[in-house]
């Protein structure tokens, strides 16, 4: 009689987990700007075609630093682009899109998106433009990073971070695509 009931309960739980439905996103549906697709495609581009940049870096308002280097890995140089995007099965509803000139604007809906802003300028096909805000928050320090990305042109990273107990830093990349 137990082995009979333990059965059913198996059989019962197992039929349960059965019904959920099935979310399928494919690669082809994505709602947003794909923006990690992008900046992996241009940064394959910049790859290859061995560019070399002006870039200039300031922590905490000291002098400026100048250097033109050859980058080697583009997808590391523009990682915090890649890791902006926002094309993620479970946030397929979180961003309101507005559409509006030559811009499109993705906004959070919700606070605990890291992601908070992006904007994307330029035609369907021809992006001119992208700038993201970002911001993260918890008990152990607090993150704003403003990115700009402007194709065959400029790149810039300005990050704040403010830790608890310790301070903020503050850091400004700027890099000049030649």
């Amino acid at each position: 009689m137990r082995l009979k009931l333990l059965y059913s309960t198996l059989l019962c739980i197992s039929g349960l987990a059965a019904c959920r439905p099935d979310i399928h996103v494919s690669a082809g549906q994505k709602r947003y700007f794909d923006l990690a697709k992008f900046i992996h495609t241009d940064s394959a581009r910049l790859s290859k075609a061995q560019t070399a940049v002006l870039k200039t870096v300031v922590q905490n308002n000291s002098a400026p630093q100048t250097k033109r280097i050859k980058i080697t890995n583009w997808g590391q140089e523009l990682n915090l682009f890649a890791a902006s995007d926002i094309n993620k099965p479970a946030w397929r509803d979180s961003y309101k899109i507005v559409k509006g000139g030559d811009s499109v604007v993705y906004t959070a809906l919700q606070q605990d998106l890291t992601t908070r802003r992006m904007v994307v300028y330029g035609t369907p096909g021809k992006v001119k433009k992208i700038s993201v805000d970002n911001f993260t928050k918890n008990m152990l320090y607090q993150t704003t990073e403003h990115l700009v990305y402007y194709p065959d042109s400029l790149y810039e990273i300005d990050k704040l971070q403010k830790v608890r107990f310790i301070g903020s830093n503050r850091y400004l990349i700027i890099g000049k695509i030649k």
